[in-house]
């Protein structure tokens, strides 16, 4: 029988997630490469990355799922998957992804002028926000780029005070009040499913990153 063979590319911002998923069913052979998650501040180049390292892979696997939503790439990403015949995840941003389909949309309904926080993003917010855009050398920048915004609503793939202290860390950083809400992996989850997994309980998963 011919190995039916499976890769996801996905986004470095994501790799805690993917592998302990994924460690969690340690029987199912699925390959997995990241592309640097410092791209998460570059989005004009994901779909230029991913367009090279899938040229080098679309012809070695039988199916390919892209870790990445749309990532602010303005459907450049999208046009990625429909030249080469793949599949993405889910939604606009890693936070829509992780939610319930339609819970992002019921969330910003809310309060539009909400700042989210992954596991991710609220573990490296210092370097990823604050010393990315400026701020700790010019802290004037700081009301130019969050002013408008009321809250900081951080959505927990899994329950660790470290990672709710950095978020807490995060909002007093950005003078709004924090709101943490455990989601788990959502539609990350599902969508890895597709490639053969079995629903898990995702708060049970502590690999660290």
């Amino acid at each position: 029988m011919t190995e039916f063979r499976v890769l996801v590319l996905g986004c470095g911002a994501l790799a805690r997630e993917v592998s302990g998923l994924l460690q969690a069913h340690q029987g199912l052979e699925v390959d997995v490469e990241y592309l640097p998650a410092s791209l998460h501040s570059r989005p004009e180049r994901i779909s230029g990355e991913l367009r090279k390292r899938l040229a080098r892979h679309v012809h070695n696997y039988d199916r390919i799922l892209l870790g990445y939503a749309d990532c602010g790439t303005g459907g450049e990403i999208d046009k990625v998957c429909e030249d080469f015949e793949i599949e993405r995840l889910p939604g606009s941003h890693c936070y829509e992804f992780y939610l319930a389909p339609g819970e992002f949309e019921q969330l910003h309904a809310e309060n539009p002028a909400t700042f989210y926080l992954t596991d991710y993003l609220a573990k490296h917010f210092d370097r990823l926000v604050i010393r990315l855009l400026g701020i700790d050398r010019h802290p004037e920048l700081l009301d130019l780029y969050f002013g408008n915004y009321e809250r900081v609503l951080y959505l927990a793939q899994v329950v660790d005070p470290d990672l709710t202290a950095a978020a807490s860390d995060a909002a007093d950083r950005l003078g709004l009040p924090l709101e943490v809400q455990a989601v788990g992996y959502g539609q990350l989850e599902r969508a890895l499913e597709t490639v053969g997994m079995t629903p898990i309980s995702a708060p049970a998963l502590t690999v660290g990153r």
